[in-house]
């Protein structure tokens, strides 16, 4: 995967973070649509760390390779 793709891939889950943020209703964060919006900003994080995990493993791999 190409750097840049990653990048967009974690520019795009922060907007969802964004979003899901503005979903929840503060006085009842367990409750309704404040849930879902919850599980969403979890799984956004979850994703960005998993891209964040991706890239780093690339560049470990790049280095063993030899290609600065």
């Amino acid at each position: 995967m190409n750097k840049t793709f990653i990048i967009i891939l974690i520019v795009l889950a922060l907007a969802l973070i964004a979003y899901n943020v503005t979903l929840i209703d503060f006085s009842n964060p367990l409750q309704g649509d404040s849930t879902i919006a919850l599980i969403g900003i979890v799984a956004s994080l979850c994703a960005i760390v998993l891209l964040l995990i991706f890239m780093t493993s690339k560049k470990i791999d790049k280095k063993l390779k030899g290609e600065d």
